[in-house]
């Protein structure tokens, strides 16, 4: 497995929200809905992202921004527009007041604002809950990104805005494998631009020693590596890949595998019905005591606790 396509293996949206965003100027719209991560894809005419703390993005015809949640952020045609809605989560939607909007600005299939045919359109993709989103995937990515249509022309635009108005059966599945995409898509490209900065591990595959050590605690997290495995496999002493490994990754080999894993066994027990005792096998765990008590230590909650859902 390559670095890139371990960090992207999933996204697996289900259910996603997905809307086609419609408006005339002036307009602001406040979200609050806690989403782990938002794909907003300018199809026609400025916006600005304007998140509560960091840089504002202004957005043209063809970028593309993603928002990792769950911090707020406004979405308007400038950025001293007040809002005159909010996102609340669950895509529940009211007036700054706290009213309900009771469906004022629906305009048909997945279709919200102002008219159909407004002066700025956006596809609007949001991923509901964090289980459909890799927690390594989340921890890399900054809390605001885009590409601008230099960077990379999306050749889903078209497709995207043909079915996400669609209402026949299946199309909800449809848009979840269209939304999947999109995101894989623009962070492949994103991940290979300047202004990536991907987390320490990332870049450490790079290197001959860390890297070669790296692949096989990712394609193989339930081996029981030792160090001096690892060192064999890489080609090098035990010394000499645990101060290359530390040196690049920011922590040692084990303590790195112990994080691996427990991330894997984070993001299956949100995607997966598997009991734990079967978790914790696939991971590297000899029981689901064991598994427990580790992730206990290192998410605070036990694992019964982190699957269950949220209100």
């Amino acid at each position: 497995m390559d670095a890139l396509a371990g960090l992207l293996e999933g996204p697996r949206a289900r259910g996603a929200f997905m809307i086609r965003a419609c408006f005339d100027p002036p307009w602001a719209v406040r979200v609050e809905d806690r989403a782990p991560l938002t794909v907003m894809l300018m199809v026609r005419g400025d916006a600005w992202v304007v998140p509560d703390t960091g840089e504002r993005l202004r957005l043209r015809a063809g970028d593309l921004a993603i928002a990792r949640g769950p911090d707020p952020y406004t979405c308007a045609d400038d950025p001293g527009t007040e809002p005159r809605a909010v996102i609340l989560p669950g895509g529940e939607c009211g007036y700054p007041d706290g009213r309900p909007l009771n469906g004022s600005m629906d305009l048909g299939v997945r279709t919200w604002g102002d008219r159909p045919d407004g002066a700025e359109v956006l596809l609007i993709g949001t991923y509901l809950v964090r289980g459909e989103i890799g927690g390594r995937l989340l921890d890399a990515l900054p809390p605001l990104l885009s590409l601008t249509s230099e960077q990379w022309d999306c050749p889903l635009t078209p497709l995207l805005m043909a079915e996400v108005t669609r209402d026949e059966p299946g199309q909800e599945v449809v848009l979840d494998r269209l939304l999947d995409l999109l995101v894989i898509a623009a962070l492949r490209s994103w991940f290979a631009g300047p202004s990536a900065e991907p987390p320490a591990w990332y870049r450490a595959l790079g290197d001959p020693v860390a890297g070669r050590a790296l692949r096989l605690l990712q394609d193989d997290p339930a081996h029981p590596w030792t160090v001096a495995s690892l060192a064999a496999g890489a080609g090098v002493s035990r010394a000499a890949l645990a101060r290359r490994f530390t040196e690049l990754v920011g922590e040692p080999p084990m303590a790195y595998l112990t994080g691996w894993r427990l991330a894997l066994a984070a993001d299956r027990l949100r995607d997966t019905d598997d009991t734990l005792g079967a978790i914790a096998r696939r991971v590297g765990y000899g029981s689901a005591f064991a598994l427990s008590t580790a992730f206990k230590r290192v998410y605070g909650v036990s694992p019964q606790e982190y699957r269950a859902p949220t209100a």
